[in-house]
């Protein structure tokens, strides 16, 4: 592949929708370049001499806002006071000052067009950044399924969408939980569904309830069905399903394809999401938690930003380290931006990989630079491994598991089981939303001047 270095796109054994691909990425790219040379020439005839100190102001106050937010979260009283005034004006300041120094459609005109060069350097990455998917193969509907349905998640969704009669009409058994005070262990009934012969077990809950029932699913091998009745329903997005109604989820009791996906696994529990570290785990530990969380956390993150409360992490992935993180994320599969909170989507979840990301800013000059630059900043480590092992200076540290509130003896060991997960879905579902891919510059380049990439060869290849 390094032969093809500096020379035309050498393709000669894909078809055409590949070429017609590559072809209509390089058109988006070129048009993404002359819409950042037009961005440019805006500037520069617009700003004048003076001006171009006001547009190095107006960039100023946008990391300065970044630095009120950090001063914001990372201290308490007046400090907290003064980062958040910080962080509110500094956005208006930039309006006010282009607005008064008359350069207002100078910014505007930017702006745009650099919007338009970011929208166009997407197309451009999107037209060749076309994943295999995972698709499912036809499977004999199930004759004993058991779903576990539990009546408080989700807000009542379980009762609001009349699940219960939905699926006992489709001939399924359902075990309800939660309808009093008594705890019942989902792990436990799906296991005894198992022995009692089900073929498939489903489960309408949060993700927390659905890893655990998964993990039984996997170990016996039998299909394992979800059904989106959660609250945020985050391993429901990524396969695709409904999350609006989650009657459509039990259509794949009678129409419905088999996918395998990964399980991960952390120190011996299944988890189909995320394992949180750090800063957040330590702030779901707090009883106040579920009622206050914003309250809480305020409350909470000054001491851990600063290192005073809260173990050192020291991270191992299969090719890096990553030493005392304030935040770590690591998913099953990897998220298609690097968000520590969780809150994106991942492409795929059949990749055999976990994705990684740590967060660790030292002050508000880090806090300004992860304003503008988001998730390139560099306080931001985002990679792929298929183990990650955590070490503290503690022998037991707080884990969130798929939202759950934890706590693990160390070294805490995360891995990921390939394709061990049989996920029975509908045949029709609205599929899941596509994640837009970030914009890397030099591969926007080297596909307007037409050279090879042995990255975008790649994904090109996976059309």
């Amino acid at each position: 592949m390094n032969d093809t270095r500096g020379k035309k796109w050498p393709l000669p054994h894909i078809g055409p929708a590949q070429l017609d691909a590559v072809a209509r990425a390089r058109g988006w790219a070129r048009l993404a370049l002359v819409l950042v040379a037009a961005c440019v020439a805006v500037v520069v005839a617009g700003a004048g001499t003076g001006g171009w100190l006001v547009l190095l102001i107006g960039f100023v106050l946008l990391a300065l806002a970044g630095a009120g937010v950090w001063w914001m979260l990372a201290h308490r009283g007046g400090a907290r006071l003064l980062g958040g005034l910080v962080a509110v004006t500094a956005p208006v300041g930039v309006v006010v000052l282009y607005a008064l120094s008359g350069l207002w459609p100078v910014a505007v005109g930017a702006l745009a067009l650099w919007a338009g060069a970011l929208a166009s350097a997407r197309a451009s990455l999107r037209s060749v950044r076309r994943p295999k998917g995972m698709h499912g193969r036809k499977t004999l509907p199930p004759r004993r399924p058991v779903l576990i349905m539990n009546v408080r998640s989700g807000g009542g969704k379980v009762v609001k969408h009349g699940l219960v009669e939905r699926a006992e009409a489709l001939g399924a058994r359902v075990v309800v939980l939660g309808t009093d005070d008594t705890y019942t262990d989902p792990e436990a009934e799906a296991r005894q569904a198992v022995a009692e012969g089900a073929d498939l077990l489903g489960v309408a809950g949060g993700d927390g309830t659905q890893a655990l029932v998964a993990a039984v699913a996997a170990e016996h091998d039998v299909p394992f069905l979800v059904i989106a009745a959660g609250t945020r329903n985050h391993f429901a997005m990524d396969l695709g399903l409904d999350r609006t109604d989650p009657n459509r989820s039990l259509d794949a009791l009678t129409n419905g394809v088999e996918l395998r996906v990964d399980l991960g696994d952390v120190s011996g529990r299944a988890f189909v999401n995320t394992v949180s570290f750090g800063a957040y785990a330590e702030i779901v530990q707090s009883p106040d938690y579920r009622d206050a969380k914003a309250a809480t956390a305020l409350d909470h993150l000054p001491d851990l930003l600063q290192g005073e409360a809260g173990p050192t992490l020291d991270v191992q992935t299969d090719d890096a380290r990553v030493h005392a993180p304030q935040a770590l994320l690591v998913s099953n599969n990897a998220y298609a931006r690097a968000d520590p909170l969780g809150g994106g989507r991942r492409p795929r979840l059949d990749a055999g990989l976990l994705g990684v990301i740590g967060v660790r800013v030292e002050g508000a000059a880090q806090a300004a630079e992860l304003a503008l630059l988001g998730e390139r900043a560099g306080s931001i480590t985002s990679l792929t491994s298929r183990r990650v092992v955590v070490e503290a200076d503690r022998e037991r540290i707080a884990v969130a598991v798929d939202g759950e509130a934890l706590e693990l003896a160390t070294p805490v060991v995360c891995t990921v089981r390939p394709a061990a997960l049989r996920v029975r879905v509908p045949r029709h579902r609205p599929g899941a939303a596509y994640a837009p891919p970030t914009v890397d510059w030099r591969r926007v380049v080297r596909l307007a001047l037409g050279h090879s990439d042995p990255r975008t060869i790649k994904e090109a290849y996976d059309v």
